[in-house]
């Protein structure tokens, strides 16, 4: 037997105790769904989800995101897959729909948190050039679970939203529709920059301009993001886009000898200084660290292409992809009343490694975490509209009024659109790289 004294006391402790051991555990991990097109070596599932599985560098540390990978669809294994091993490795499985891997083997929503990536893999390409990724057939197999559960969760969509406008659209509709959190896009906007430079937030801006390198669709989306994620940030915010027209070939020389926007061009002084910016400008094996002659640069540069569009509120642009002459991705843009172009490079870290993923994953988890996008979905809106019209511009030779793209308005974030609070951390002081050190990574 004991008195009343000596059980309340004891009880105290044991709660007290109880209440200490609490405080102690660890929070449950988020669960987090992976549905991927392919999972291969060098596939954006590697690249992406595998941040997920090992952890990421960030800022001299190696970071493991409070995620757990629970489950995955993948749409086509063939030789190479690594999608079973991991699975073995990290103790999740692989189910045969989306459904079941959202649900995971049970009858209701399971998971906290989605990563899409339609992105490698054997599809179908359409007359345009267009990689016909399901990006949006397998969105609508997520949102298809979250309506039936009356449940929903943050979904994070590697690069283009869709190929098909229409349908980016309809996903970025649905997501504000059901109230879930959706972000999508490029790595390019979160990479690091040299220097770290942003555009200014509200900045009257009268040209941009990006320069890039790589295939059409895959690569031009990229540089699209570039040249958005800055141009957004302009006084009136997001407008959309009033006209598309491609060019190939020598229409593309005669477009640079024409020397201005208004003469059918772009400006020389943002073309110069974007080649400037570039670590890989090609050279004359003889005649080196030398800017190249027009000459050269037909020489070099066997089909370039560009992409000349026209923002609502009068904005001129244009993305240059010039294979042979750089391969690396810069922008520059006239500010008005600045005698000198605002330009930068976004830095691309080499293989196995590029970092940039890592970046872009650091956002995807910022949004799992705290149920907030840190971006505006509607830049990838508006830059799988551009690819897409880009493509049909180059492939029927013509300019192309796009009043689908002038529908697409938005306001930018007043923080830093990369390397600020709502990308990947805070943006080094203005250094020009030339003659300084490396900017913080994004």
């Amino acid at each position: 037997m004991i008195d009343r004294r000596t059980f309340l006391a004891a009880s105290g402790a044991i709660g007290l105790g109880a209440a200490f051991a609490t405080a102690q555990e660890p929070k449950a991990k988020k669960r987090l769904a992976v549905v991927t097109t392919l999972w291969n070596y060098h596939s954006h599932a590697w690249h992406m989800a595998e941040r997920f599985l090992h952890g990421y560098p960030q800022e001299g540390k190696w970071h493991q995101p409070p995620l757990e990978v629970v489950s995955a669809y993948v749409d086509q294994r063939p030789e190479g897959d690594l999608s079973g091993k991991r699975a073995e490795e990290f103790g999740f499985q692989i189910y045969p729909s989306v459904a079941e891997t959202l649900r995971c083997g049970g009858d209701k929503l399971a998971v906290d948190s989605v990563l899409l990536i339609g992105e490698h893999g054997n599809y179908p390409i359409n007359e345009f050039g267009q990689k016909q990724y399901p990006r949006y057939e397998l969105f609508s197999q997520i949102t298809k679970v979250f309506k039936e559960d009356g449940k929903t969760a943050p979904i994070f969509s590697d690069k283009h939203l869709s190929w098909k406008f229409a349908w980016a659209k309809e996903m970025v509709e649905t997501s504000k529709s059901m109230n879930f959190p959706f972000l999508a896009g490029s790595s390019l906007p979160v990479t690091w920059r040299m220097p770290a430079v942003d555009l200014p937030y509200g900045a009257e801006v009268e040209e941009v301009l990006g320069v890039a390198f790589g295939s059409l669709d895959i690569y031009d989306f990229h540089a699209l993001e570039m040249i958005q994620c800055m141009a957004e940030r302009r006084k009136g915010g997001e407008t959309g886009v009033v006209s598309m027209h491609a060019l190939r070939g020598d229409a593309v020389w005669q477009a640079l000898d024409s020397g201005s926007w208004k003469a059918g061009g772009w400006s020389p002084r943002l073309f110069e200084a974007c080649l400037s910016r570039s670590q890989t400008l090609a050279q004359d094996a003889i005649s080196s660290h030398r800017y190249p002659t027009p000459a050269q640069m037909r020489e070099w540069t066997k089909a370039p292409i560009a992409y000349r569009f026209e923002y609502a509120d009068g904005l001129k642009a244009t993305m240059l992809q010039l294979n042979g002459l750089v391969e690396d991705f810069t922008f520059a843009a006239k500010l008005t009343g600045e005698t000198e172009p605002l330009s930068t490079l976004f830095y691309l870290p080499p293989n196995p490694n590029v970092v940039y993923s890592a970046a872009l994953m650091s956002k995807a988890e910022e949004m799992f975490l705290t149920g907030k996008a840190p971006y505006r979905v509607e830049r990838t809106l508006l830059t799988s509209g551009l690819t897409e019209a880009g493509l049909q511009s180059l492939k029927l030779g013509k300019r192309l009024e796009t009043p689908h793209l002038a529908q697409v308005r938005y306001e930018a974030r007043a923080s830093r659109s990369s390397g600020g609070r709502d990308q990947c951390g805070p943006l080094a002081p203005r250094v020009d790289m030339a003659t300084r050190g490396a900017s913080r990574p994004l």
